[in-house]
């Protein structure tokens, strides 16, 4: 279709969400595998097992190779700004640039500063010095989700600013750092990056082991990524929750779209599955659990949801937020039975059955459709606002041509496409060369050996 046909406002979302699915893969895996890698090395540091540090060299690479493409990514997604929503800044700017400028001053001097000295300094450097600058970047890549999660729960929950002629001004810093969505939001964030990195962990060393790699530092590395993703996806249900019960409060629009709810009642079943009917306001070939909506968003199955209808014309498009919603649920729940089950093995039995490594390998990157499925629901949610009760979409969009915006649309996802695949197939490259190519037999509890 020729995109002078299209509608440039909806073709600028489209870019815009396209940029934003690319570059959040990446913060996601680097804001968790930080802090694996400052674990990793504590470990070393308290055993002196060089299995330790293999694993370390080797999630390094893959940090570092993750962070080139988060800033590179980045970089193009803050050109947008200009380009295709100018009323952004003019409108909010005063409380959006401070913030965006204390993440670059907080957190990316810090982390580009200091990874050259992960990379390249162990045995380069005093250990203590390079133990310092694995916990200066784990600290740098948190402080970089916290001050784009405030700038971003504050366009969900604005707080602590007036309107004067129509701009925003800071009243209250307080208020706006610490607004009424932001702790559950970040929450939720650091959370989703644990298990996203989790997986991956995970998921590269069971394919190492497939493969005939059978160092120790394979079998820790395997061990690592299943407990610490058997013991966050429990946290992060109750976290999704807390965190619903708060969109409810602030957003009931979203939540009433997430549930596929049209009226406002009590005894609102959930639905499990739908096609929604946003011109008829119903669901087509529902199933559904009686009273279930209504037991989860207000604990009592008797609870009064509110619905569409109450927002006709104010709420966001009913379908991607519904089929996102169900999307992230649905691998939440696969990652907690395989992540349970694969504990299950590791520890009881000491081997990882040969079934249950495939199913690892196939759910090395569930955290990234987990994560942009969440991102969907939050992000389209919101319309028709970019912030709420404050500035609309259609008010902060640029003049820029459907024709143009669609080319260079177009040219993104191309790029992107091809740097998605290089991206993981040099991961998989780094993990067919990476770890001790000497098998090293691990005694009781540790051996991890998949069952043929």
């Amino acid at each position: 279709m020729n995109p002078n046909f299209l509608d440039p406002i909806l073709l600028a979302r489209i870019q815009f969400g396209a940029n934003i699915s690319f570059h959040i893969l990446f913060p996601t895996i680097t804001i968790a595998l930080g802090w694996v890698l400052l674990f990793i090395k504590l470990r070393f540091n308290a055993t002196r097992d060089e299995a330790w540090m293999n694993a370390y060299r080797f999630l390094v690479k893959v940090f570092a190779l993750s962070f080139a493409l988060g800033v590179v990514s980045g970089i193009t997604m803050s050109f947008q700004f200009g380009t295709n929503w100018p009323g952004f800044m003019e409108r909010v700017g005063n409380i959006a640039g401070p913030l965006l400028a204390y993440e670059v001053l907080t957190a990316f001097f810090l982390e580009a500063t200091f990874l050259g000295i992960m990379l390249f300094g162990f045995r380069r450097v005093p250990n203590w010095v390079h133990t310092m600058a694995t916990f200066l970047v784990a600290f740098g890549t948190t402080m970089s989700a916290f001050w784009i999660l405030v700038l971003n729960s504050w366009m969900h929950t604005p707080a602590g600013f007036e309107l004067r002629n129509g701009v925003a001004h800071a009243t209250d810093w307080w208020a706006i750092i610490f607004n009424p969505s932001m702790p559950y939001r970040l929450a939720h964030m650091l959370l989703a990056s644990g298990l996203t990195c989790a997986f991956l962990i995970a998921g590269l060393s069971a394919w190492r082991w497939l493969r005939g790699d059978r160092g120790r530092d394979v079998a820790l590395a395997m061990r690592l990524g299943v407990t610490l993703g058997a013991v966050l996806i429990p946290v992060q249900i109750l976290v999704g929750d807390l965190h619903g019960l708060n969109t409810l409060e602030h957003q009931p629009a979203k939540v009433a779209a997430m549930e596929g709810n049209w009226e406002t009642r009590g005894n609102v079943p959930l639905v499990l599955f739908a096609i929604p009917n946003e011109r008829e306001r119903r669901n087509d070939y529902a199933i559904e659990i009686p009273n279930g909506a209504s037991l989860i968003l207000k604990h009592d199955p008797a609870g009064i949801v509110p619905g569409l209808n109450e927002f006709e014309g104010k709420h966001p498009p009913v379908a991607p937020v519904f089929y996102a919603f169900r999307v992230m649920v649905g691998v939440g729940l696969a990652m907690l039975a395989l992540s349970w089950l694969g504990a299950y093995c590791l520890w009881r039995h000491g081997q990882l059955p040969r079934l249950l490594a495939y199913a690892f390998v196939a759910m090395t990157f569930s955290g990234w459709i987990a994560t942009l499925a969440g991102w969907y629901v939050t992000e389209i949610g919101r319309q028709p606002w970019l912030v709420t009760g404050v500035l609309t979409t259609a008010q902060a969009a640029s003049a820029v041509p459907a024709g143009m915006i669609g080319t260079t649309l177009a040219m993104y996802i191309a790029i992107y496409g091809v740097l998605l695949i290089a991206y993981i197939s040099v991961l998989f490259h780094l993990a067919k060369k990476g770890g001790n190519p000497t098998p090293a037999p691990m005694p009781g509890p540790t051996r991890l050996q998949p069952a043929e």
